[in-house]
């Protein structure tokens, strides 16, 4: 698992690399065609791949990003991502920066056998500090 997560984190910073330096060939060899961009907004927004490729060349463009904490998970046919994620970003010249939850599906493709990510949900993180206190009470397990 800590070669998949290694592996994984690689591809997550390729892909953010290539958005943020506007690389659409490199940001397209790393998207599936079947993408999917879900922002968790109200209401939730679909970007599909098209969509994105096209926000991705002006319209909605990122300048720097960081990771938070990273969880990695291999769920058998598909590997999730999920972190923190704090970017400096324009949607349509307005700024969007800020900080995200980020949770992403990666998939490699079936002929080359390469690592694509399929979906990307994107969401504004809670800032109710009662909320993932909450959630922890609740767990039957306590973290070593």
């Amino acid at each position: 698992m800590t070669k998949l997560m290694s592996v994984i984190e690689a591809m997550e910073n390729r892909w953010m690399r290539a958005w943020a330096s506007g690389d659409l060939k490199e940001l397209r060899s790393l998207t599936s065609r079947r993408f999917r961009l879900v922002m968790g907004s109200k209401p939730c927004a679909i970007l599909d791949f098209t969509s994105w490729m096209a926000a991705a060349n002006g319209r909605f463009t990122c300048s720097a990003y960081r990771f938070g904490d990273i969880y990695v998970r291999d769920v058998g046919s598909a590997v999730v991502f999920a972190s923190q994620l704090t970017i400096k970003a324009t949607l349509d010249d307005q700024d969007w920066s800020g900080e995200f939850w980020v949770t992403d599906i990666w998939r490699k493709s079936r002929v080359r056998r390469q690592w694509r990510m399929v979906e990307r949900i994107l969401s504004r993180p809670e800032s109710d500090r009662r909320v993932p206190a909450g959630i922890r009470s609740l767990q039957l397990w306590r973290p070593s």
